[in-house]
């Protein structure tokens, strides 16, 4: 790390990931610190802050550092509400907690598939930031993977089969596994494409972008889709290397969407109360239109 601040960094994972403490994340950083958490998710991709004094205009004000906030797709897609908070966990903002019977609950489900945020949007997100309030005994953790890593155990001859690919994202596809979308949803998130190979405009390091919401491959059939994404996504979720984080309540996560993906672990909705708050960071590396 280049930037001088007072940051102490442990690793999280042998591959990425970090530990961050000396810091209050908030809009009244300086703008040392700023491109120290820049270089920082370039460099690491998914950062852990513990201890963190958040509220919402604190998680709101430094999203805007970061850049432009992204709106909620649930909220805007369904009611046409501008909304950049989503509330990830059973507890909503009057208190009321939810079982694992009701709708909202269930639907929630669809982050237990690996992916990454947004990316069946145009522009798809930049970084996601999560904080907890509460959190349960017991589940409820949430898993990571480096796209970047993966990338990097290919083969060369892989990486050049990879490197003019182009794929199709879609909601509507992923979470319909789970859950019915609301109508003005999904006809407010069209599919959109991306290409299969991505390079990190900071550092020029190279990852593949996949997950629940890739649907399949420009020009390939159905199955052939399914069986090379499949096996990508099967090569960078092994065991080995994955880092799961184990939440306290006060910790927040910065996680880059265009490196990462993730995914929620179950918990007894019934039994325990989940509460945090998430926003994200809009992306500006738009889609491309196949030709």
């Amino acid at each position: 790390m280049t930037t001088q601040t007072n940051l102490r960094i442990e690793p999280l994972h042998k591959d990425f990931g970090a530990r961050v403490t000396g810091i209050q994340l908030s809009g009244d950083l300086s703008e040392r610190e700023l491109a120290a958490v820049r270089e920082l998710i370039d460099t690491h991709s998914v950062l852990c802050f513990p201890d963190q004094d958040m509220t919402d205009d604190k998680q709101l004000g430094f999203t805007r550092l970061l850049g432009e906030p992204e709106p909620n797709h649930v909220t805007i897609g369904a009611t046409g509400v501008v909304n950049y908070f989503g509330t990830i966990g059973n507890v909503q903002d009057n208190g009321e907690k939810r079982g694992n019977d009701h709708a909202g609950t269930k639907y929630q489900t669809g982050n237990n598939m690996w992916h990454s945020d947004s990316s069946f949007r145009q522009l798809p997100s930049f970084v996601s930031i999560l904080h907890a309030y509460e959190v349960p005994d017991e589940g409820g953790e949430t898993a990571f993977v480096s796209e970047r890593a993966a990338y990097e155990r290919l083969s060369e001859a892989e990486k050049e089969r990879l490197e003019p690919l182009n794929v199709l994202h879609d909601y509507v596809f992923s979470r319909s596994k789970v859950a019915p979308v609301d109508p003005n949803h999904a006809a407010n998130m069209p599919p959109v494409t991306h290409k299969l190979v991505k390079t990190n405009p900071g550092n020029g390091r190279r990852n593949f972008f996949i997950g629940s919401h890739a649907r399949s491959i420009n020009g390939f059939t159905g199955i052939e889709s399914r069986k090379l994404l499949d096996d990508l996504l099967e090569r960078t979720t092994r065991e080995e290397d994955i880092f799961t984080q184990r939440w306290r309540a006060g910790d927040t996560i910065i996680w880059d969407n265009r490196t990462t993906l993730h995914r929620g672990l179950g918990y007894d909705a019934d039994r325990y109360r989940r509460r945090m708050r998430q926003t994200r960071v809009t992306g500006n590396e738009p889609g491309v239109i196949p030709s």
